[in-house]
This record gives structure tokens, C-alpha cells and sequence, in this order.
């Protein structure tokens, strides 16, 4: 499914950005990984992941994977996860057989992990990923907070998290009040998008609260200046497709979204480019559920030291 180098969609990004010099000296991550040693190491102190991939109707959808550490088992060019999404998440059940991506994160130390493969097998308390991309991302835009256990969920390895209560799983088209001011509180959220032949991918988004804008049903986000390899927005440019998760940290609510995306480009330092790039990216969701509630929860926040400021 993957090849090596960068594919046309993450090219012509770079090339209207001015980075393919600056990308093709990261070029190199984008090879065939092994995940002994650093990778397998931090991987298997994870507690918190996102997950990237469709369900049984083909839908996209990004969803939490929470539990204790030892939930992600790596060596060689498997990923072994103790667990499932929950029952009432909208991959629950998701088919094997599909690309995926997913990424590990740890807010408290503001490093994370990208992982890129075939989901080849699905049981009832875990996946086996064959993992073909797998790369770090520097700490940029991550919200340091430590994630604790509800004692309620008492996760351990191999188990998933409590079902959603009763009516929460059901699909809908328009963002709720609810869902407005979520995203609107929000400091973080995971975009998945995909390539029809590089695969799945997600990617964590952070900034200061307020980040992601809600006009009627559509919702937008400046583009920030990152590693320069635009592996979101080169899918972007190729399939619009994409979906995007909201997981309360401190409320435990949680808000699934799945839709397109396109990246509209302008001139740098209109009102709402708060990263200066001139490129913000545009959602629009044609489906929109609520999860099962997070197991796990934070009340407190240190913000990323060079966050933008709204403009």
C-alpha cells in the first residue's frame, strides 16, 4: 500500500507552500520503520491513542483508544493493541483488511508517534496493525496535561471502555449547540484523512482555546506552521475525505465527526490566520455522532509556551 518518498498530493502542497526543500531533508521518515528499541519502548507506556479508519459502511471516522500502559505492544513491523473502541463508538466492530493510522501521544511530556498500516486482524479485545509508516512529531502545539484513570472504567490491558449511555450513538447532520460549544472550548482535536493508495493517516491539532471556529455547520481552523511535510493536507489535496475527533479531557465528553476537508489559501495575516501561513483548512461534516465517554480525564492544562493568538 505505502511507497517510499512523498506521494503528488503532499508534493504540490509543498511545492505552493516553498518547502520541498525543507521536506525532502525529512524524507527519510517516511521509510520502511522497525519498531525495536525507542519506538516500542514509548509506545508501550501509552495510555491514550487515536484511530483512524472506516466502519462497516465505509465511513471515516477518528475514535479514542485509552487504557493502561502495555495497551500498545510494538516490535518489528506489528503493532499489537490490548483493546478495542468501545461499544457505541463508531468503530466498534470496525472490518480488518483496511488502512489505518493512529497516533500515540503523551500530553504530559508533549511527544507523539505516528503510525501508519493494514488493520490484518480485529478480535474482541484487540488489533493487529502492520505498521509501514512510523515517525515522530516534534512537541509543537501540544497542551501539556496528565491523563488519569476513572476509577469507574477500571481499564486494564485487553479490556474496552464502559458502552455510551443509551441514545448517545445515534447519527445526525447537524451540530448541536452542544457540539458547538465543545468544539468552540476546545485546545485539541485528531484529523484523519486518507490516500487511495498511501492509506490512512492521523494527526493531532492543538492551539490555544478557540482554535477551531463554528460558523452555521461548518468549521474551520488556521493551518499552523509545522514539520513541513503536510502528510494531512497532501491527502487532503488528492481525497477530501477526512473526519475528526473531540475527546473532553475534562468533561469526558466525547464528538465523532466525519465529512470533507479542503485547504483554502490566502494572503498571510488576514484576521483568523493566526499562524501567519495563509492557509486555513474548511470541514464540513455530513455526520456527526456522539462517543462513549472517555475513561480517562484531566482538569488541568499547561498551554503549549508558543501557541498563536487568535487574531
Amino acid at each position: 500500500m505505502t511507497a517510499a518518498g512523498f506521494h503528488e498530493g503532499e508534493r504540490a502542497v509543498q511545492r505552493r507552500a516553498g518547502t520541498e526543500h525543507d521536506a525532502d531533508r525529512l524524507s527519510g521518515m517516511l521509510d520502511a520503520p522497525w519498531l525495536d528499541g525507542g519506538f516500542s519502548r514509548f509506545l508501550a507506556a501509552r495510555t491514550f491513542a487515536a484511530l483512524c479508519g472506516r466502519d462497516a459502511s465505509g465511513r471515516l471516522w477518528v475514535s479514542p483508544l485509552a487504557g493502561r500502559a502495555g495497551m500498545l505492544d510494538a516490535h518489528g513491523t506489528v503493532l499489537k493493541v490490548h483493546t478495542v473502541p468501545a461499544a457505541g463508538d463508531p468503530l466498534a466492530g470496525l472490518p480488518a483488511g483496511q488502512p489505518v493510522g493512529l497516533i500515540a501521544i503523551e500530553f504530559a511530556i508533549r511527544r507523539r508517534v505516528r503510525i501508519n498500516g493494514t488493520l490484518d486482524r480485529v478480535t474482541d479485545n484487540g488489533l493487529v496493525i502492520g505498521v509501514e509508516q512510523a515517525y515522530g512529531n516534534c512537541p509543537q502545539y501540544i497542551q501539556m496535561r496528565e491523563l488519569r484513570q476513572v476509577p469507574a472504567f477500571g481499564l486494564v490491558p485487553g479490556a474496552a471502555p464502559a458502552p455510551a449511555p443509551a441514545g448517545s450513538a445515534g447519527v445526525r447532520g447537524e451540530l448541536s449547540e452542544e457540539d458547538a460549544g465543545q468544539i468552540r472550548r476546545s485546545d485539541t482535536f485528531f484529523l484523519g484523512t486518507v490516500h487511495p493508495t498511501r492509506g490512512a493517516d492521523c494527526s493531532h491539532r492543538g492551539g490555544p482555546v478557540g482554535l477551531v471556529r463554528v460558523e452555521g455547520n461548518e468549521l474551520w481552523w488556521p493551518d499552523y506552521p509545522g514539520n513541513k511535510m503536510f502528510n494531512s493536507l497532501g491527502n487532503l489535496a488528492v481525497d477530501p475525505t477526512a473526519a475528526l475527533l473531540f475527546a473532553g479531557f475534562g468533561s469526558g465528553r466525547v464528538l465523532h465527526l466525519s465529512g470533507t476537508a479542503v485547504t483554502e489559501w490566502g494572503a498571510p495575516g488576514e484576521p483568523g490566520d493566526d499562524g501567519g501561513t495563509g492557509r486555513r483548512v474548511l470541514f464540513t461534516p455530513s455526520a456527526i455522532r456522539s462517543g462513549p465517554p472517555l475513561p480517562v480525564r484531566s482538569h488541568q492544562v499547561a498551554p503549549y509556551h508558543q501557541n498563536p493568538p487568535l487574531t
